[in-house]
């Protein structure tokens, strides 16, 4: 049986090192303005940049699973999750576009490591609890690169430039991934000391079949798909298709941003009292309330955008908690990392695809039109959704003992 008080340090240091990796994510995402202008890459170069660290990361993503399967994600975690935030130091000093391609490779497999590293060890981690805490993890990780953004913003004020700035997050990033790391738990067969072997601890594995990996994979694609379309096309949609001021446009994503952080942190009582399946049926339908708040804004008398906005709370009170269901998911059926990597590899190719799916559509019609593939992968996840859950609870092993659960305010 765990003991409670190492679960509760486990889970403090899982929180920081999700923050952590989201302040790295936000600060990369800020200093992109730097970098194109210090090496003068223009949009193309700077998009082919941005692509290879996807795929890259998409790669490693699954050699990352692997490994885990073999170490366990505690010492995957361990021996590679500072360095993959000192990485970012190498696009930082690139000192030309053919570095950078170099560099940005690097920093695309501390993503894959970091990304699979953190999920694997949060599913691990809610299985020891005997209760839904997934979900505040990513809450924590989108405030974390919220934070990296206002950060940035601070530094360029008071005079670092961007290159500064990135070092600086690089260095201290790598720091406090080193110590948000050393609480996690230790190897699945030991607990407190206890030589691996067979202890009470270790969490029941069941082979998940290709079907439902497969199921899982396209809900988790689906579930960025639909996040895509508010990432890459609510101010857009606000600035082109309502009309909106410029000054309030850019406040659509915000809205959605916003919702979906505050529903993430929220949503481990959510799923605890409906269960999975309850709990991707709810989602679902909210996304499609809300996109259909979105569409619908287009016509609205007086110009839309109040209704667009309640539309994308909706959606993002709705896609704040498909990812993380899916995750706890894998590991109530008994899953190991490598599975915990393919939904992370979902969600890499969702947002991938993302952009072009909708934008190629867009560009033949309207944007209108555009965000109807978000809209119908919503209406998938909330009818796709329950059915793989239930059909994934059938193949879920007899748990083993797990400590009593720690107050609910740890």
């Amino acid at each position: 049986m765990s003991d409670p008080l190492a679960l509760r340090r486990a889970r403090l240091g899982l929180h920081g090192a999700f923050a952590t990796s989201g302040f790295v994510m936000g600060a990369w995402a800020a200093a992109l303005p730097g970098l194109d202008a210090r090496l003068g890459l223009g949009e193309a170069r700077l998009g082919t940049a941005l692509l290879l660290i996807q795929l890259v990361g998409l790669a490693s993503m699954g050699l990352a699973g692997r490994i885990a399967d073999r170490i366990t994600s505690r010492r995957l975690l361990l021996w590679t999750a500072p360095a993959t935030q000192l990485v970012l130091i190498a696009p930082a000093l690139a000192p030309n576009y053919a570095t950078l391609l170099a560099c940005a490779a690097l920093y695309g497999v501390g993503v894959g490591f970091i990304e699979v590293g953190i999920n694997a060890h949060s599913v691990e981690l809610e299985q020891r609890y005997g209760r839904p805490i997934i979900s505040a993890f990513h809450g924590l990780w989108s405030l974390g690169s919220a934070a990296a953004g206002a950060a940035t913003s601070v530094g360029l004020v008071l005079g670092f430039g961007n290159q500064a700035v990135l070092i600086a997050v690089a260095v201290v990033s790598t720091a406090a991934m080193a110590v948000t790391t050393r609480p996690l738990l230790p190897p699945r067969d030991t607990v407190r000391g206890t030589p691996t072997g067979g202890g009470s601890g270790a969490p029941a594995t069941a082979k998940i079949g290709a079907v439902l990996l497969a199921a899982l994979f396209l809900l988790g694609l689906g579930g960025h798909l639909v996040e895509s379309g508010a990432i890459d096309w609510a101010n857009l949609h606000a600035a082109n298709v309502l009309r909106a001021d410029d000054a309030l446009a850019p406040l659509s994503y915000t809205v959605f941003a916003v919702a979906m952080t505050v529903f993430r942190l929220l949503g481990d009582p959510i799923r605890a009292r409906l269960g999975p399946g309850r709990t991707l049926l709810w989602a679902g339908a909210l996304a499609v309330l809300g996109y259909a708040l979105v569409l619908a804004s287009a016509a609205a008398p007086g110009g839309g955008l109040p209704l667009a906005w309640t539309g994308w709370a909706l959606a993002g009170t709705g896609i704040a908690v498909m990812v993380p269901v899916l995750f706890s998911a894998i590991g109530q059926a008994g899953g190991t990392p490598s599975n915990v990597a393919l939904i992370s590899m979902s969600g890499s190719t969702g947002l991938l695809i993302g952009p072009a799916a909708i934008g190629y559509l867009a560009e033949g019609t309207d944007l209108t039109v555009g965000l109807l593939v978000p809209a119908g992968l919503a209406v998938f996840i909330a009818v796709g959704g329950p059915l793989t859950m239930r059909r994934l609870a059938r193949r879920a092993p007899h748990p083993a003992p797990v400590a009593p659960a720690p107050p609910a305010h740890v």
